[in-house]
């Protein structure tokens, strides 16, 4: 994202299948980087009922949605001139 924006280095983009997904899927990541002492600047509402949570580590911003809401909003599309990294799973 830096060649592009001035504002972060990387996106993580993920869905859930419902909002309550979306929400333990947000809190799961804070938790797990509190324990690095990474703090989010933003902060996300257990019971946040938009369907897109967003979690701001200054160089990494995290969007969680609620899958038609991802589909909707289509960040990849919008940002598409930004160099994809896909993470190898687990």
């Amino acid at each position: 994202m830096r060649e592009i924006s001035y504002f972060c280095d990387y996106f993580v983009i993920a869905s859930g299948t419902s909002l309550r997904q979306v929400n333990a899927i947000a809190q799961a990541i804070e938790q797990d980087l509190w324990q690095y002492k990474i703090k989010s600047l933003s902060k996300v509402s257990p019971d946040d009922e938009s369907g897109w949570a967003v979690l701001d580590f200054i160089s990494v911003v995290a969007h969680i949605f609620y899958k038609p809401m991802r589909e909707f909003y289509s960040l990849e599309h919008l940002w598409s001139d930004a160099k994809r990294v896909t993470l190898p799973k687990k």
